[in-house]
């Protein structure tokens, strides 16, 4: 497995983040949507740095148009030496519709058509093809020489597509390079959901999950003494019910006979009560989703449990680990 770390909000340590993380001898570094935009970090990150994968975990394609996503894809790409993944999601209707102001409808099949658009144009961009993409959601027919930025010498970026149900999984595997795996995936539902749902579409068209990458980021409870695993634990007890709570990722739990949990974490975000939410996330459920050890011992259970399914692999600890991620990155890096 290549082992990824993460590059933060703060613009101003981001250059100096992805070269410690390069020196350090990591493989790549991810970048998120939450508070700030996911690429203004990774474009510094690309000039401070020289061979580790730089990747956005994710950018929230629905709230963008392809073409402004393909542009600001391909010229990262450019200048980071053909480094970028370019990772997308869909992000869930209140959040594009009332947040971003755009519209929402068949996300499985927005979502293929999206990034089929955005190669529509890469291909004009580096081959001179004419641009005629017409679609259900989007049509691209206009590409006049002053707006094409031309060939690159490293062409488009690799795809990465977010994806917790069948239906994003196979939109995946059918246009995108790679799968980003949702942390709220345990290991069972990796290998009895995600791997058949990616496996039936690549084999149809005559590919193997050799010609795909699966990119995970697995939480880990974790500590240096009893006080500090006590707040990992509610920390990630308080992520997972935030997953939880959403309805679109209600087939993990039913997969292990928690739905019915489902509707009650959804009643409680609605009403803030966010250390409750926690609360009702048990030991089973802790364990389905999370690695627990001591630092020391979570690279050789990470590999157990995911070593023979995953390509790349971060840690998700949303918690303050006082400095044992990078005991367990190490760990990880030796294993390699």
């Amino acid at each position: 497995m290549l082992v990824d770390g993460g590059i933060g909000s703060d613009l101003k340590g981001a250059g100096q983040a992805a070269r410690k993380a390069e020196e350090a001898g990591y493989d790549g570094i991810w970048s998120a949507e939450t508070g700030h935009d996911p690429l203004y970090g990774l474009l510094l990150a690309a000039e401070h740095t020289e061979r580790i994968t730089l990747g956005t975990a994710i950018v929230v394609a629905f709230g963008r148009s392809p073409m402004t996503l393909a542009n600001q894809g391909w010229d990262l790409n450019d200048y980071s030496g053909g480094r970028l993944i370019l990772g997308l999601g869909s992000q869930i209707k209140p959040h594009i519709e009332r947040r971003y102001s755009m519209p929402w409808s068949h996300p499985a099949r927005r979502m293929r058509e999206f990034i089929l658009a955005m190669r529509a144009i890469w291909d004009c961009w580096q081959n001179d093809t004419k641009l005629d993409f017409r679609g259900e959601f989007y049509t691209h027919t206009l590409m006049t020489p002053f707006f094409n930025p031309g060939p690159s010498k490293f062409g488009a970026p690799k795809v990465f597509l977010a994806a917790v149900g069948t239906e994003m999984t196979k939109v995946a595997a059918e246009v995108a390079d790679g799968l980003l795996v949702h942390g709220f995936t345990t290991e069972r539902y990796l290998r009895e959901v995600t791997l058949p749902a990616l496996e039936g579409v690549l084999e149809s068209s005559g590919k193997s999950l050799d010609d795909f990458e699966l990119s995970y980021p697995a939480f880990v409870v974790t500590g240096s003494d009893a006080e500090a695993v006590a707040a990992a634990e509610a920390g990630t007890r308080r992520q997972i019910a935030f997953y939880a709570s959403t309805p679109a990722y209600r087939s993990v739990l039913e997969l292990h006979g928690w739905g019915d949990l489902q509707p009650d974490l959804t009643a409680l975000s609605k009403r803030g009560e966010w250390e409750e939410m926690g609360r009702l996330i048990s030991d089973d459920i802790l364990e389905a989703f999370a690695v627990r050890g001591d630092p020391g011992d979570i690279p050789a259970l990470l590999h157990e449990r995911f070593g023979d399914v995953v390509d790349r692999i971060s840690l998700y600890m949303p918690y303050d680990d006082k400095g044992v991620a990078s005991q367990i990155m190490a760990g990880l890096r030796e294993l390699r």
